[in-house]
């Protein structure tokens, strides 16, 4: 009987290490790269046999932290993909939609790419710093998106305020674009990694119709910069945009967030393990699927190990500790 027992008791722990763990990866919107690196992601995840992925299309970083937040329960798992800075203040619970419940379940995965903050326009409009977009038609953003924080820093930081727009709108990134094409925007913000496929096929239409796309530079150096850096010290740094990626007349001086990939403190050890494991024997192909996956790396990963006050999921920490990047 007793032997009976222990057999059905080794069958029931192969049964669960059997089991796969849902895991729902929250991304962005459509022509953004969260959602083609979400997608992607969750591609793996499956080939790999380590989790039943799946990826859902969302408004971004906050909204996938919400989701982690407020819906992982049951067996599922809800990821993000997020940026640092919205990371940092969900987890501190100084962005409002966090402030009574902060996202403090959230652990770190990996370190995706930077996200750079992109201020679109065209040479035609003549906007060539962002005090010239005083009586233009601009968009900041999904309303309440990393992308329309930032972008009502970098305004903050330049002394410009919203209502001086002839008109305000708030779009997602291929809206945006589409908008700036068709001549209904003047200039739009995206918050998002380089290239950007909606920003690529915008510089393709406007060199078609006799125009080029303009990237409104942002000095490291100068107040608005500051304003931002000081917002968020060590997760907002300087960037340059080659003027090869969209085809701009010279490099792009600018500033960037990083994004990473958060999952809920109750996801077992074994299965973050797992996940980071099988993400790095198959980044290559995440790499070809998704260009800024370039920047994805161990290395990269590493350096944000005691930078952000977010912990390390346990399984992310031990698979950085085999592979000796941290103690």
């Amino acid at each position: 009987m007793k032997r009976i027992l222990i057999l059905l008791g080794l069958a029931a722990l192969g049964l669960a290490l059997a089991q796969k763990p849902k895991v729902v990866i929250g991304t962005g919107s459509t022509g953004g790269v969260f959602f083609y690196y979400g997608t992607a992601l969750a591609d793996i995840l499956n080939k790999a046999g380590v989790a039943e992925a799946q990826p859902v299309q969302t408004g971004g970083s906050y909204d996938n932290l919400q989701l982690l937040r407020d819906r992982t329960g049951g067996g599922t798992y809800y990821c993000a993909l997020t940026t640092t800075d919205s990371a940092y203040v969900a987890y501190t619970g100084e962005e409002p939609r966090f402030k009574d419940k902060p996202a403090k379940s959230q652990r770190v995965l990996f370190y995706m790419y930077p996200s750079f903050i992109h201020l679109v326009t065209t040479e035609r409009t003549g906007i060539k710093v962002v005090q010239d977009l005083k009586g233009k038609r601009v968009s900041t953003g999904q309303p309440g998106s990393s992308t329309e924080n930032l972008a009502l820093l970098v305004l903050q930081g330049a002394g410009v305020k919203p209502e001086s727009f002839a008109k305000r709108e708030r779009l997602p990134v291929a809206e945006g674009a589409k908008a700036l094409a068709e001549g209904t925007l003047d200039a739009f913000f995206w918050v998002g990694g380089v290239p950007t496929s909606s920003i690529v096929e915008l510089s393709q239409t406007l060199a078609r119709k006799g125009d080029r796309i303009y990237l409104v530079p942002i000095d490291p150096k100068s107040t608005t910069a500051q304003v931002a850096m000081k917002k968020f010290p060590g997760l907002v740094d300087p960037y340059t945009v080659p003027k090869s990626v969209y085809n701009t007349r010279t490099d792009v001086p600018g500033l960037a967030t990083g994004n990473i990939v958060v999952c809920p403190d109750t996801l077992p050890a074994e299965a973050g393990y797992a996940i980071m494991k099988a993400v790095f024997d198959n980044l290559d192909t995440l790499r070809t699927a998704v260009a800024a996956a370039k920047d994805t790396s161990l290395e990269a990963t590493a350096k944000l190990f005691g930078r952000l006050p977010i912990p390390f999921h346990p399984g992310a920490e031990r698979y950085l500790k085999e592979k000796g990047l941290i103690k």
